[in-house]
């Protein structure tokens, strides 16, 4: 029996996962294989979800914990993909998880022998890998950091995305920096955003099956789970009203959001958002509190009433994150003249990372 095959792309928030599985299923379906994605998060309405279901591809949502705490739950999610026919799976793990060798790839391995695992990808980006490195020195917590720099530890394929951001110089010296650090993993550079360089590393991992999970790493679960509690997570489902033009609306709502939290001194671990008009929609993000708000989809978008889906990872108290964005949407929506109605709304602080398996040794 032909096995699935099943590649996990992990890396820390903003670092492009998203825009990855989305083109790693585009150029998946040329080479004519059936695509299931699964997205995570530690609860749901999850912007990834609602985004990558436009790829056409089977689309499965692990809320309420990460796989490696909720594993049975990854577990099912696969298993219904495969049922529904698909022969390629790419999971998405939740952007503050490590140690995802010895709590996924070792239990797949041992339990699973009908799957066939590829190799785990971990993406980075130019800004935060520096930080994670000790390099440059920014607004990041040190455990936060310290996530960022096991999940490379631990990684299979290390990937420098968004490239497309950077001069040749910086191009150059992260690839260096990167394979010095970390001389016997593979490092590959893609541009996510435009597909640059997806091909390769799909043709890379689909070459080194029996590379995947090769590597385990030593964490300390304190300083882990205070690099998950140091952010505010909020996920809310919004029913917009009204006769503003969407597009601008949301920039506006963007920027607003990233002025607030600037004013705080509150690092951004991410900030999404999807505005949806049936088949239209708006996507945007801001990656931390340097970058400048992205908005793409359609423009120009007039309709009365339209559905927000907005995901923020802020490093900031809970409370504080849940209070500084009902000030700023009230603020918006006053000036816009438009109607805010909260469908769903879960504000929370990550628990203390527990498991399901934990693995010692390499299987």
């Amino acid at each position: 029996m032909k096995k699935t095959k099943l590649l996990l792309i992990g890396g820390f928030l903003a670092a492009g996962k998203t825009a990855m599985l989305w083109e790693t299923a585009r150029a998946l379906a040329k080479r004519n294989y059936k695509v299931g994605l699964i997205t995570n998060d530690q609860a749901p309405d999850l912007v990834d979800t609602a985004f990558l279901t436009k790829t056409g591809a089977g689309v499965r949502e692990v809320s309420g914990s990460c796989f490696c705490c909720n594993f049975p739950g990854f577990a099912n999610a696969i298993a219904s993909l495969t049922d529904a026919g698909a022969d390629f799976i790419v999971a998405e793990p939740v952007g503050s998880c490590t140690d995802l060798s010895a709590t996924i790839l070792q239990p797949i391995k041992d339990k699973y022998p009908e799957w066939e695992l590829l190799p785990l990808v971990v993406l980075v980006e130019h800004a935060r890998m520096q930080e994670a490195l000790g390099i440059t020195e920014g607004l990041t917590h040190p455990d936060a950091l310290y996530i960022i720099e096991r999940q490379m530890s631990e990684a299979d394929f290390i990937v420098l995305n968004k490239t497309d951001l950077l001069s040749e110089k910086e191009l150059k010296d992260d690839l260096e920096i990167l394979r010095k650090r970390f001389p016997d993993t593979p490092v590959k550079a893609i541009s996510a955003l435009n597909g640059t360089g997806v091909d390769d590393v799909l043709d890379n991992v689909l070459k080194a099956t029996d590379k995947a999970g090769k590597r385990l790493t030593d964490v300390d679960y304190d300083r882990y789970a205070n690099g998950e509690a140091v952010l505010g997570w909020l996920n809310a489902a919004m029913d917009l009203r009204g006769k503003a033009e969407w597009h601008a609306f949301s920039e506006n709502l963007l920027n607003a959001l990233r002025q607030a939290f600037a004013e705080k001194n509150a690092e951004i671990g991410h900030v999404k958002l999807i505005l949806l008009d049936g088949e239209k929609s708006i996507i945007g993000n801001i990656g931390k509190l340097a970058d400048s708000a992205s908005c793409r989809g359609e423009t120009e978008l007039y309709a009365p009433h339209v559905t927000l889906i907005l995901n923020a990872r802020v490093q900031m108290p809970r409370e504080k994150l849940e209070e500084t964005v009902h000030a700023v949407m009230a603020k918006l929506a006053k000036e816009a003249d438009v109607f805010v109605g909260y469908d769903t709304e879960l504000c929370l602080t990550p628990g203390r990372p527990n498991p399901t398996y934990h693995y010692n040794q390499i299987v």
